[in-house]
């Protein structure tokens, strides 16, 4: 059982130098829960990337399965945490124990995922391109190119997912395997969870013998701490999950900086739902029946919630429609996080049916008692509505969907055309439909970055293939992941070595290939050595 000390912890020391305090609060009975932490201050954040920066000069050298080890070790260690860090994070968020098991499963899952492919090793990209002295006209020289670490990352942990977006969740465990240390700000929602996580963290450190600023945790409810971490001229990339708010600050702060320097936020999505007509006809039942389990799993606090469905009208629409509403009416509304979703949610929800031509089918409103809830809702409008007013393109963080119903399949491909940037986007059809969802996919494939048949967008494999992101406004940057193997793409950058003698390049590099990774040599792909 570990001692909370409420403390930052910096460099694997705690530290408390703060004098602004806040709490955890549970959200099933609005209680403050003990201990009572302290925000950060500028100079503990100071201390911290400086530790961070002296750890990197030793970290950068690490070999990859000396960095396999440590992630491994990570995972070991929080497993070891035991009931309490359920327990905790339980009482933190009120997501569940089975979830925060799941959730706990997938956080050291991809700990261990990201050790194997460090292992297997050829993530680092390597390119040689050998010399030719006879070409004609001009010699080629010696060209060889590989991915290496970027140094120092700050990591914004995320409300919804305390274990598998938080202190050691997917940032920080690509960011790790890339070799580079991490400086944490933690979600203030579940501090003492947090707490917990640094401590399995710290504990791999020491064993692997890291550096110990290779990790700190810093904690804080006031946006000055996370302002502050991300204006530090030591830290060379931000990885963000939250509100559009909240990562669009980071990013504006970040390319303000004298050195501006990537920031890859998550920042919401709405993510389409389109059901084609043949698809309502033959299965709209068990259509209907996914969508509200997609829509209300975890009270609809997932970045890949489908927001907004589809329709085109026809024999069986209103239907659909009636079986959707009543069977969002019938479920029982789950406990939100906090009291800053709820009052979001109102807010949003109430701006959205504040618009022209909306209507409010069912729900709408808080749900009377002590846990933070709001009613499962659905909302209707017309595809021409939709296509008029960017409002009712804003994310409804909870279990909330809205209905655009579009005249004809040609509404509906001119109403697609005016989607803003999404995680994802799912197509319900049939057999028969192949024709007429063609030209659909080949749209929403311009709006997303992850297109699903026949199927709902909560639930995110952790895999190689994977792609966890989207255009803007969804992330800022649509060409990386924030979940699965190429995450790690995000904190490697790229040098190039030109007639460097053989015994000065890095391994990965060497005619020999002593890593015996997969390589690309005069454009073909191999692990053959050179010579």
């Amino acid at each position: 059982m570990i001692t909370l000390t409420a403390a930052q912890l910096i460099a694997g020391q705690p530290s408390r130098a703060g004098s602004a305090p806040f709490q955890g609060v549970n959200p099933r009975t609005r209680t403050r829960l003990d201990p009572v932490f302290v925000n950060a201050t500028a100079d503990e954040i100071d201390r911290a990337v400086i530790a961070a920066q002296a750890a990197y000069e030793q970290t950068r050298r690490f070999s990859a399965h000396r960095i396999a080890d440590f992630l491994d070790r990570v995972a070991d260690e929080i497993e070891a945490l035991g009931d309490q860090l359920l327990e905790v994070a339980d009482t933190e968020t009120g997501l569940g124990i089975p979830r925060l098991t799941g959730e706990r499963g997938r956080t050291t899952g991809q700990l261990r995922k990201f050790g194997a492919l460090l292992r297997e090793g050829s993530y680092v990209d390597a390119i040689i391109d050998p010399a030719q002295p006879d070409r004609k006209p001009l010699p080629r020289v010696d060209i060889r190119r590989m991915l290496f670490p970027i140094g120092p990352v700050a990591v914004f942990s995320a409300s919804n997912f305390p274990f598998a977006f938080s202190v050691a969740g997917g940032d920080t465990a690509s960011a790790f395997a890339a070799g580079c240390p991490v400086v944490v700000k933690a979600h203030p929602s579940h501090p003492a969870t947090s707490e917990l996580f640094a401590h399995a963290v710290n504990r791999a450190i020491e064993a692997a013998d890291f550096p110990a600023g290779f990790f700190s945790l810093v904690q804080g409810d006031a946006i000055d701490v996370g302002q502050a971490l991300v204006k530090q001229p030591g830290i060379m990339a931000v990885a963000f999950t939250g509100s559009l708010r909240g990562g669009r600050a980071l990013f504006d702060s970040a390319a303000q900086r004298p050195v501006p320097i990537p920031v890859y936020a998550e920042m919401g999505s709405i993510n389409p739902l389109v059901v084609l007509l043949d698809a309502l006809a033959q299965r709209g039942d068990q259509i209907a029946q996914g969508l509200v389990n997609s829509v209300t799993l975890g009270a609809g606090q997932f970045c890949t919630n489908p927001g907004l469905v589809f329709l085109v009208d026809g024999l069986h629409t209103d239907d659909f429609v009636q079986t959707v509403t009543a069977k969002m009416a019938e479920a029982v509304p789950g406990v939100l996080l906090n009291a800053n979703v709820e009052r979001g949610l109102a807010l949003v929800v109430d701006q959205t049916l504040a618009q022209p031509d909306v209507e409010l089918l069912t729900g709408g409103g808080t749900v009377e008692g002590v846990p933070y809830c709001y009613t499962n809702t659905v909302m209707q409008t017309t595809s021409a509505a939709f296509r008029a007013n960017p409002d009712l393109q804003h994310e409804h963080f909870g279990p909330v969907t809205l209905i655009v119903r579009c005249a004809s399949e040609a509404d509906l491909l001119t109403t697609l055309d005016v989607l803003q940037g999404n995680l994802t986007a799912s197509l319900h059809a049939t057999a028969g439909e192949i024709d007429a969802a063609a030209p659909l996919l080949d749209r929403l494939r311009e709006k997303v970055g992850r297109v699903i048949w026949n199927d709902f967008p909560t639930g995110v494999e952790v895999g190689h293939a994977m792609q966890h992101g989207g255009p803007y406004p969804a992330t800022t940057a649509p060409h990386t992941t924030s979940v699965g193997m190429t995450a790690i793409r995000r904190f490697l950058r790229p040098v190039a070595f030109q007639d460097v003698p053989d015994a000065l390049l890095p391994d990965a590099l060497k005619d020999a290939n002593p890593l015996g990774i997969w390589r690309t040599v005069d454009d073909q792909l191999t692990r053959a050595p050179l010579g």
